[in-house]
């Protein structure tokens, strides 16, 4: 089957993220993203492409703040009132029924009932025009990441993908299709890509294990 090219999102299976911004006015906002992606792996970078005209983004440019929550399946209910055009002053908190939790290293709070939170100062932001629709690459710089201690295991950093149930989507002609994850029980170490079987970035690992200890 020989696919229209701009499909190409529907055939990668894609997460679900909650962004909370809080405007300059103090209004809070919520906007779901999926084309989030982080900036290899010895960065705490990561990047979140949008269009232009969304308050979310109007929100990070001026307060140079957000907050990047990753929900479980149980919150699949929460993506359309929050993907929903509202009044720039309304409390889409409030609007979805979502509980706010309180940030570390930022203004904008985090959303209650999320497996994990990154808190971000903005990096950069990338303003391009393809075929006449101008579209942004946000990056991002995490300040504060968080997971809930019920999913999370500390002594090797793996976390349990029963327990959080990740919320995925994939595309179709009419929409999203909501799904999660599964653990196929398969495991590589990073050392495997290496000839001497070391990985050169195993020192921070080891960092944090003494951190969370």
């Amino acid at each position: 089957m020989i696919l229209e090219n701009f499909k190409r999102e529907s055939l990668i299976p894609l997460p679900v993220s909650f962004i909370s911004t809080v405007s300059k006015n103090g209004i809070n906002n919520i906007a779901p993203y999926s084309c989030v992606m982080s900036i290899l792996r010895p960065f705490d970078l990561i990047c979140v492409a949008s269009a232009k005209m969304r308050d979310t983004f109007v929100n990070i440019k001026e307060t140079e703040e957000f907050v990047i929550n990753m929900p479980g399946t149980d919150m699949a209910d929460k993506v359309i009132p929050t993907a929903m055009h509202v009044p720039f002053n309304i409390n889409e908190f409030k609007l979805a029924d979502l509980k706010e939790r309180p940030s570390q290293k930022v203004k904008a709070p985090g959303i209650e009932g999320c497996y994990a939170w990154m808190e971000c100062k903005l990096h950069n932001i990338y303003e391009e025009d393809y075929n006449g629709i101008p579209y942004l690459l946000i990056m991002g710089k995490v300040v504060h990441l968080e997971i809930d201690d019920n999913v999370y295991n500390p002594e090797d950093g793996s976390w349990d993908l029963k327990k959080a149930k990740p919320l995925m989507m994939t595309g179709s002609n009419d929409g999203m299709h909501f799904c999660t994850v599964n653990d196929i029980d398969k495991f590589e170490p990073y050392g495997a890509m290496f000839e001497d079987g070391k990985d050169p970035l195993s020192w921070m690992y080891e960092k944090e294990v003494k951190t969370c200890k």
